[in-house]
């Protein structure tokens, strides 16, 4: 910068404002120059992959590679494309990177993959529901959609061969497709892998068969010796993801699984399990009679033993075999890995050599299940080592293995490592159950409980109380101290609640600054119950207007409660936290720091307020709604322009005064609509007016909410109105609120900037009771300041109103601007404000809001 202002120094203004655009420009050039450009295959294959509304990729492994784009600065180019167009493309070299390739030694010559797994996954049948597929033998004579050029293709056309089973797979360019022929009856079924299936089939009303194949992991891909870097970056953030619980990870995987699913083990874990156990029941036996007549058949012996040891030390499980004092005969090469010794070090030794007491009681325990009475044990066992330096979780099938007079030799267990699954299953469970900021029990999980209380309260006839709490003037903090401070006071506001209630009772965060005590228990008295919770909701107020100290500075903070009784009749759960929340929105009303219990005259006030909000929605598209136009003089009384002011001519309540519904219309988001109706309306009144000689002259001023101005098409919005019905821009006032300039004030001067183009004039309404400084005022293309009738109102009575009125019609004609004073009422009010410089005048004085 030091640089630029030497090199600048001496140009002229002019030159300023040319040539710096262009340094700027050149510097913006030479940054994006440097980010990387990734160019990514994306095909449709939800939840997994697909495009997104922006744009960019989505889905599981969509949102995962935007996020490790962001980390590593990678800016994403997205190209869509068919499953093997994609391929096609990576290979040739016109994609840098493909997501969701399941690995296989064929695709490992042109492809590259990183080494750490994106997502596990497996393939599976989906039929028409009046099709019979119950195993691979009724696929025969069934016509299948198959990915072209997926690893499903080639696996069903070797499996379908191996069986014997004629069918016909017909390629298709996407899952979509396939599912869409399905559905129309045009195919019989539709092969594709389990997540896709699952989130789709009951769209197109399809079914899942029990035929599952083909467990795969699931990898980002590039062109053999090509982006290197990127495949590093991504084995790198996967790393590191999958140590942390919360990572992004772990919030993506729970974005595209609606609801934590209990851990079960996929079926084709339990077929291949059942598989192996007959496979080994039917090796031991044949083992036994080849021993039987090891004279004549030594050589046979030992090439099955061979073919045997071959399969089984081949499965990814632990197998093993124990005799009557469990001790190990057999064992595979995943159990000599995992004890770190070969079999001859392994055989005739108990589990007491290789895991810790609690482990060895356990398997003990299930063991002697199978040797002592026969049974066929299916357990999950946390086992750890000798040295407690590893513990794994494993689904365990132990089988007796008997002589043919049925008494029990052996046993044989087969095991698999179910640890991944159970880590990934407790992070989704705390993700959808615990605030990950504060560790509390989330919104989700409070429900549950408030449910399961309402019950036990019913059947134990007692009361108990729900307390809302909400943390005052929290958003002032995170604009000045910022969001990381905020976060460690809401933290410690968690740690001073958790203290302040028993075992029994919850504490949860709704969100934001909010928080909910439930307690259980109270007396069955509900007078007494009620002194209860106030001694609770006291002791809160109380520990948490405590100061607390934040990077090393004390802060004060305070909270509003609000308390809703709940007795043993109580079912509605949304009822009572609705009555909490009014109760606690009324502490706030009455100043802040304290409690109030609700009353059911609040339950009026609400619904008084559903009822008008109900009725503005019909009104505004039945036509009730009109507009009144006050009279807006300049300091010779001459009528210049007029105020548009919208009234409300309910069918059975007549004229609603705009302060009854206003409110409402803005917290329902009805101001939008209402706000669109009273542009066009006014701007056909000009239309109406342009063609009068003696009113062509008038402006019409129109009122713009804070949120209708915040709207992203707002302006392309006036300028339909105008176009739309032809209306000059230049007799268009838009008069818009101080409020807007409490956040983004450069999205707000470009916005009103906008506006000028188009040829609008733009007001300030309410000048002087907000948020403008000078310094604001002089950055805003604005037209004309409206002083607030409060300034008016005391004009001739108090001299610091009068001050204040001074100071702003001088601001106004320092910066060349229009002032208005509203609320003029007198004619001592008009004779005052003309002394002080004010030249354009609204109020009763000229006249009331009346139709045309």
């Amino acid at each position: 910068m030091q640089i630029l202002t030497r090199v600048f120094q001496g140009v002229p203004t002019l030159g300023w404002r040319i040539l710096l655009p262009l340094v700027l420009a050149c510097f913006t050039a030479t940054v994006f120059a440097q980010t990387r450009e990734v160019r990514v295959g994306v095909y449709q294959n939800e939840p997994k992959i697909f495009m997104g509304a922006d744009g960019q990729p989505s889905g599981i492994l969509g949102e995962l590679l935007v996020e490790i784009a962001r980390l590593e600065g990678w800016r994403l180019r997205p190209v869509r494309c068919e499953w093997q167009a994609c391929l096609d493309a990576l290979q040739a070299g016109n994609l840098d990177l493909m997501p969701d390739v399941a690995y296989s030694e064929q695709r490992d010559i042109p492809f590259d993959f990183h080494k750490v797994p994106a997502l596990l996954s497996w393939s599976q049948i989906y039929k028409h529901p009046g099709v019979n597929i119950n195993s691979a033998l009724d696929l025969r004579g069934k016509r299948i959609a198959v990915l072209e050029g997926s690893v499903q293709q080639s696996y069903l056309t070797s499996m379908l061969a191996g069986f014997g089973v004629r069918a016909e797979l017909v390629p298709v360019k996407s899952f979509k497709e396939g599912f869409e022929l399905v559905a129309s009856g045009a195919l019989q079924a539709a092969a594709t892998n389990q997540f896709f299936g699952d989130s789709q089939a009951p769209r197109y009303r399809l079914e899942s068969t029990p035929i599952l194949f083909l467990p795969s992991q699931l990898f980002y891909a590039t062109a053999s010796g090509r982006n290197a870097d990127l495949l590093q970056a991504i084995d790198r953030r996967l790393e590191e993801w999958d140590t942390q619980p919360n990572s992004r990870y772990f919030v993506i995987l729970k974005h595209w699984v609606d609801t934590p699913p209990q851990f079960g083990v996929p079926r084709y874990v339990w077929w291949t399990l059942a598989a192996l156990a007959l496979a080994l029941l039917i090796s031991v036996v044949v083992a036994e009679l080849l021993r039987r007549q090891v004279a004549r058949k030594t050589a046979h012996i030992k090439a099955s033993e061979d073919r045997l040891a071959t399969i089984l030390n081949g499965v990814d499980a632990y197998i093993y075999i124990k005799d009557p004092e469990l001790r190990y005969q057999y064992a595979n090469r995943k159990v000599c890995e995992l004890f770190g010794v070969p079999m001859a070090e392994v055989v005739g030794k108990t589990d007491a050599a290789f895991f810790d007491a609690a482990s060895v009681t356990k398997i003990m325990a299930n063991d002697l299940r199978v040797m002592q009475h026969g049974e066929r044990v299916e357990e999950e066992e946390v086992n750890s080592s000798l040295d407690g330096t590893q513990k794994n979780t494993y689904l365990s099938i132990k089988l007796p293995l008997r002589n043919a007079d049925g008494s029990i030799y052996a046993l044989c267990g087969i095991s698999t490592d179910i640890s991944r699954h159970k880590q990934a299953e407790q992070a989704i469970h705390q993700l959808a159950f615990y605030d990950p900021l504060t560790q509390l029990p989330n919104r989700r999980l409070l429900l549950e409980r408030m449910q399961a209380a309402l019950l036990a309260h019913r059947r134990d006839q007692q009361c108990g109380a729900l307390l809302f709490i909400d943390v005052d003037n929290f958003k002032d903090l995170n604009d000045t101290l910022g969001h990381q401070l905020g976060d460690e006071l809401l933290r410690q506001i968690a740690q001073r609640l958790t203290a302040c209630i028993r075992a029994q009772d919850t504490l949860a965060r709704q969100g934001g600054d909010e928080f909910v005590v439930m307690l259980q228990g109270l007396s069955a008295s509900m007078d007494e119950a009620v002194q209860q919770a106030h001694q609770v909701a006291d002791k809160v107020l109380q520990r948490l207007h405590a100061p607390y100290l934040l990077d090393r500075q004390q802060f004060n903070s305070s909270v509003s409660i609000g308390v809703a009784m709940f007795a043993p009749h109580t079912s509605n759960q949304d009822d009572l936290l609705k009555q909490a929340d009014l109760a606690m929105y009324q502490a706030k009303a009455e100043g802040r720091n304290t409690v109030r219990f609700f009353d059911p005259q609040m339950q009026a006030v609400v619904q008084e307020r559903t009822t008008i909000e109900a009725d503005m929605r019909k009104g505004i598209a039945t036509g009730e709604f009109l507009l009144h136009y006050q009279p807006q003089v300049d300091g010779q009384g001459r009528v210049i322009a007029v105020e548009a002011l919208a009234r409300w001519k309910h069918p059975t309540r007549g004229l609603v005064p705009p302060i009854e519904f206003i409110g409402v219309a803005e917290s329902s988001g009805l101001i939008l609509p209402l706000g669109d109706w009273v542009l066009d309306t006014a701007c056909r009144q000009l239309v109406t007016w342009a063609a009068l000689p003696e009113m062509a002259h008038r402006t019409i001023a129109v009122n713009v909410s804070a949120r209708q101005f915040r709207q992203p098409h707002f302006v392309e919005s006036v300028q339909s109105a105008l176009t739309t019905t032809g209306a000059p821009p230049n007799r268009l006032e838009l008069e818009l609120t101080e409020s807007l300039l409490v956040d983004d004030v450069p999205s707000v001067v470009a916005k009103m900037n906008a506006l000028k183009a188009v040829g609008v004039r733009l007001s300030l309404d309410d000048f002087g009771t907000g948020y403008s400084s000078l310094s604001m005022l002089k950055r805003l293309p604005l037209d004309q300041l409206k002083i607030d009738q409060t300034f008016v109102r005391d004009l001739l009575t108090d001299p610091q109103d009068a001050s204040i009125v001074r100071a702003i019609v001088a601001m106004g004609q320092s910066l060349n601007l229009q002032v208005i004073a509203e609320g003029v009422e007198t004619q001592a009010q008009y004779d005052a404000l003309l002394a002080l410089g004010c030249s354009h005048f609204q109020g009763y004085l000229f006249g009331r809001p009346a139709a045309v």
